[in-house]
């Protein structure tokens, strides 16, 4: 069946302004050709009538998608504008647009610099310079894509309605965004809501309905993976050359690098694709990402990347069990399942440590949060968000949350956040008007009638407390690694990291040259990421460990082929 357009008070709008006619005319053509039938084009060459037009298209409850303005304005900047529409709506996507002849002007590069930096374009577009540049469309279909993931233009795959609040609504629309499962949430008591829920004899929320017709009462994790398409089990004995435990950087590096040089590798995950790093809203330090990217969308990519190359990815599932067999190694399942494998990558990476506060622990999952999920920022515009924490992630998690929240404090016991966190951040940070850090300070108390409504701080210098509204709590107070279930033979620190190559005690490994390189105590076992003794708490080097570590393998099966029968 065919879609028939929307009309144009239904189709969301795309808003272009520049002052240069001869380039407005260009923008226009290629927009209106490309995204007129299903996005309302609207091109001016004033900013003032931009701004205008903005403020009632939002008061109409109109979904605005992308504005692109140029810089050099007039009455007006590009950045003044593109600031505008981010009070109007922080899901605009904002792009300054450039002409190619800008690139040598100082002006115009500081511009775009300064505004990335302190979040007031989320990056620039080059003007088109002629019929279908593709050029362009690539900047504007990805800002449309990012865009689409929180407002479906059409049928979502998945529709669950649940209790706004409630942790397991929560839990599940974490595990649908992360995975990048299109979906759209509606409360119990909304007219969607009550329409998915009253053909159903008893209800038990949260309820899930798929695309295909498939109604799930309260799922668990595996029940809504497998009705998204996602494996949760092994069909028949399969033996395979690498299984990777943990599918963040480092275990999504070692399948793409695995499978791509022939090994049958298995990734088995027992939560999300991405790990710690999944949780991070916006990652600007990668190479090779000059607009950034959220770490989920890097999970995604990766994760097609190896299934493409044929890694199996087990969802839902744990590795309980670490043993030697007759051919190799054996790993066991949660379920009791028994996988037969020749060599092994721990990249399970680590978990959040806990606050220790009774009251706030009763309260996770009704408005206090381990990590950050994207998924939750749309649900707290207009409120007062604290994060615990002063690492990249929280940093990173706090710009995101400030783009939606009235207000977003940082708390962290040290007294600067240069001790932990990267100076681009804390300049974001320092920028943004609504984000504030409050040095040696300690979260001791907190509440609320089924969800969070207020925290107790405490002054770590003076001991005053302070009782503060509080609408969400984000805590991200480092990690300890999940390794207590390894065999007694795989060497860990005081703090449970996985000891590694040179780390590993003298007299480990079967030969005067093992073990290899990220290669732990067990022979065939590697660790990267993470859960390995003194690895650097990075992405860039989660995947470059997860790469060196199919290395270390190809070099451990090349020995077992050596090897006399």
């Amino acid at each position: 069946m065919t879609a028939v357009p929307k009309s144009g008070e239904d189709r969301s709008v795309i808003l272009a302004v520049d002052d240069d006619q001869g380039d407005l005319v260009r923008i226009s053509d290629e927009l209106s050709t490309r995204y007129g039938r299903h996005y309302e084009v609207r091109c001016t060459s004033s900013p003032t009538e931009a701004a205008d037009t903005l403020r009632s298209l939002v008061e109409a409850g109109r979904n605005v998608a992308l504005v692109l303005a140029d810089q050099w304005m007039p009455s007006m900047t590009g950045v003044e504008l593109l600031a505008v529409a981010k009070g109007l709506d922080s899901d605009i996507k904002r792009g300054l647009l450039v002409s190619w002849g800008a690139w040598g002007d100082e002006a115009t590069a500081k511009a775009i610099v300064e505004a990335m930096t302190f979040g007031g374009i989320d990056y620039y577009v080059l003007k088109p310079w002629r019929i279908a540049d593709e050029f362009f469309h690539r900047t504007v279909t990805s800002f449309l894509h990012e865009w689409a993931r929180n407002n479906p233009l059409g049928i979502a795959r998945v529709i669950l309605v649940g209790q706004e609040r409630s942790r397991r609504s929560y839990e599940l629309r974490n595990f649908l965004s992360r995975h990048r499962i299109e979906h759209s949430f509606y409360p119990v008591d909304s007219p969607e809501g009550r329409a998915v829920l009253e053909d159903l004899d008893t209800v038990e929320l949260p309820v899930a309905q798929t695309l295909d017709g498939k109604t799930l009462v309260n799922p668990t994790d595996a029940e809504i993976a497998e009705a998204c398409g996602l494996k949760t089990h092994l069909e028949g004995e399969e033996t395979f050359g690498a299984v990777v435990i943990g599918s963040g950087p480092a275990g999504l590096a070692a399948a793409v690098y695995g499978a791509s040089e022939g090994i049958k590798t298995l990734v088995v995950e027992r939560g999300v694709v991405g790990g710690q790093a999944g949780s991070s809203s916006m990652i600007r330090n990668y190479l090779g990402f000059a607009r950034g990217i959220s770490g989920s969308e890097l999970a995604a990519q990766a994760y097609q990347q190896a299934w493409v190359f044929g890694t199996t990815f087990l969802m839902t599932q744990e590795v309980t069990a670490i043993e030697r067999g007759a051919g190799g190694l054996v790993v066991t399942l949660s379920g009791g399942r028994r996988v037969a494998t020749t060599a092994i990558v721990l990249a399970n990476g680590v978990s959040y440590r806990r606050l220790g506060v009774q009251p706030l622990e009763d309260l996770v999952g009704a408005g206090v949060f381990y990590g950050a999920a994207a998924s939750e920022a749309h649900a707290l515009k207009g409120r007062r968000v604290f994060i615990v924490g002063g690492g990249n992630s929280a940093g990173q998690a706090a710009i995101h949350l400030a783009k939606h929240a009235a207000s977003v404090d940082i708390v962290v016991r040290s007294a600067s956040l240069a001790e932990s966190m990267s100076d681009y951040l804390i300049k974001e940070i320092e920028a943004a008007s609504n984000l504030a850090v409050r040095l040696r300070s300690q979260v001791v108390d907190g509440g609320g009638d089924g969800r969070l409504e207020h925290l107790v701080l405490r002054d770590l210098d003076s001991g005053v407390e302070e009782r503060l509204e509080a609408d969400a709590l984000f805590i991200m107070i480092g990690a300890q690694p999940h390794t207590d279930w390894l065999p007694d033979e795989i060497e860990r620190d005081h703090w449970g990291f996985v000891l590694t190559g040179d780390d590993v005690s003298s007299g480990s490994g079967s030969s005067p040259d093992r073990p290899l390189p990220l290669e732990t105590s067990m022979l065939g076992v590697f660790a990267a990421g993470d859960v390995r003794h003194g690895s650097i708490k990075r992405v860039a080097s989660a995947v470059g460990e997860g790469s060196a570590a199919i290395s270390s393998v190809h070099e451990h099966l090349r020995g077992l082929a050596s090897s006399p029968a």
